[in-house]
């Protein structure tokens, strides 16, 4: 079985390139990389040495691999392994927190496995900029409480004045969106702060409001008598197909059906 690799870089700050890999026999020398990079095993299990030192990271777990440090990589089974890798810029997580990867680079959190999943499946899709920065915003947050050996629940506290200012900001840039990060440095508070506020405030986080705004706006134009492909364009959305699969989605029938008389 010839090994199989898919490779892009997203159009998502923060990460410089995403990989799935299955590889039936490979093993990789030791090498290092200038990213930190995030590692989840779908198939297999993989054994590797990381500053001479051993590990192994199951279908469990999450591996944490610091940038410039050394480390192999080899299947334990001798069917291959499955994986898939974000690879995050250097400066995400801070250089002061490689030696803490470094002594402990595997997490057993299905939380954080999850959260890395919804992600690399919103990034083969690639149309969701909101919601993956969202994601990522929290996996960071997460693996930084990892590196400082403190994790803790989100704190159960509510921000009504953030989360209308972040509600007002989505509404005033319809239908072009903004970034998590704009509206960060707009409304003064950390993403983290944003994304949980808004979510606990209004029972939807903030990408989900954004398409549902969005698709409030192509209805009108749909009832106005425009094309679904022109609507979704005037709509926010990235294509037709984009559109469809939201719309359907919320209201159960496809654009032309909607504004089929």
């Amino acid at each position: 079985m010839k090994p199989s690799v898919k490779a892009w870089r997203p159009a998502l700050s923060g990460v410089v390139e995403v990989l799935h890999a299955h590889f039936p026999s490979h093993a990789y020398p030791s090498h290092t990389h200038d990213a930190w990079t995030v590692l989840i095993v779908d198939e297999g299990a993989v054994r590797y040495d990381l500053d001479h030192r051993e590990h192994g990271l199951a279908q469990a777990q999450v591996s944490l691999l610091p940038p410039h440090v050394a480390h192999d990589g080899r299947s334990v089974r001798p069917g291959g392994f499955r994986k898939r890798v974000l690879y995050l810029e250097s400066d995400r997580l801070g250089a002061e927190l490689i030696g803490a990867a470094v002594d402990q680079p595997e997490y057993a959190d299905a939380a954080l496995r999850h959260r890395i999943h919804q992600l690399h499946g919103v990034l083969v899709d690639g149309k969701e900029d909101l919601e993956a920065q969202s994601r990522l915003t929290l996996i960071e947050e997460r693996l930084r409480q990892h590196l400082h050996r403190a994790i803790t629940a989100p704190p159960d506290q509510r921000d009504p004045g953030v989360a209308q200012q972040l509600r007002d900001l989505l509404d005033a840039q319809l239908p072009q969106g903004i970034t998590l990060d704009e509206a960060s440095r707009i409304i003064q508070a950390h993403p983290v702060h944003l994304v949980r506020s808004f979510s606990r405030e209004y029972g939807v986080p903030p990408h989900r409001y954004l398409t549902g705004r969005r698709v409030d706006l192509a209805r009108r134009h749909l009832l106005d008598g425009r094309p679904p492909a022109e609507v979704a364009t005037l709509a926010g959305f990235y294509d037709q197909s984009h559109l469809t699969r939201h719309f359907r989605k919320l209201l159960g029938v496809t654009p032309s059906a909607y504004a089929r008389r």
